[in-house]
């Protein structure tokens, strides 16, 4: 099942995928986790929380409308391979579209990369690296 959750209820789950557990929940606090038509959205499996994803209103470069970045984009190991990612990042497009945003996008780590591309992002950046994190680029996909 998946729902809108509040932030401090991913914050767990962020810290474990994303930051292999190495900070407090509290460390994994975006900027943007309260910003303005700021949502985030869980999967929910027999009760546990199994993905989530943030998504905040944000422009990208010079593409038009109204665009929203996803952030925070995590399955926890066990549940990886399932399509539990897909059907969650799905739902937030299907939702942004709703909301008349016209594209999305995201700083996808390289190895997430295939995902997003298979999802129908395309790469619109060179390789960058975040320190602490690892490499990335930005992918970008137009939703209306």
């Amino acid at each position: 099942m998946i729902k809108f959750i509040p932030v401090e209820e991913l914050l767990p789950l962020r810290n474990a995928v994303l930051r292999e557990g190495k900070l407090t929940p509290d460390e994994c606090r975006f900027p943007t986790d309260n910003v303005a038509g700021n949502f985030h959205i869980g999967y929910y499996i027999k009760g546990e929380l199994t993905s989530i994803a943030s998504f905040h209103p944000q422009k990208y470069g010079q593409f038009e409308g109204e665009g929203y970045q996803v952030r925070g984009m995590a399955t926890s190991a066990k549940f990886r391979g399932q399509g539990i990612g897909t059907r969650l990042l799905n739902f937030g497009i299907v939702y942004l579209r709703g909301q008349k945003a016209n594209y999305i996008w995201c700083n996808g780590r390289k190895k997430a990369l295939k995902f997003y591309l298979d999802m129908g992002f395309e790469i619109v950046s060179p390789e960058f690296d975040i320190p602490g994190i690892g490499p990335h680029q930005v992918l970008y996909a137009k939703i209306q």
